[in-house]
């Protein structure tokens, strides 16, 4: 955390660059892979694999 802060202040100084990870490939596969598990699965089963998912986040 404190090493995140430093981070911080070193690009608000302008010691360093921001650098920011621009990564569309990642992003469009992603959005494709939601259209085509959407036309996939019907909404009960969508709605469990998020049920499952939401689980797993609070276990």
């Amino acid at each position: 955390m404190t090493s995140n802060a430093v981070h911080i202040a070193k690009i608000a100084t302008g010691e360093i660059e921001e650098t920011t990870l621009k990564q569309p490939a990642k992003r469009n596969s992603g959005l494709a892979g939601a259209k085509a598990r959407q036309e996939n699965t019907s909404e009960a089963q969508r709605s469990e694999i998020a049920r499952k998912a939401a689980n797993a986040r609070w276990e």
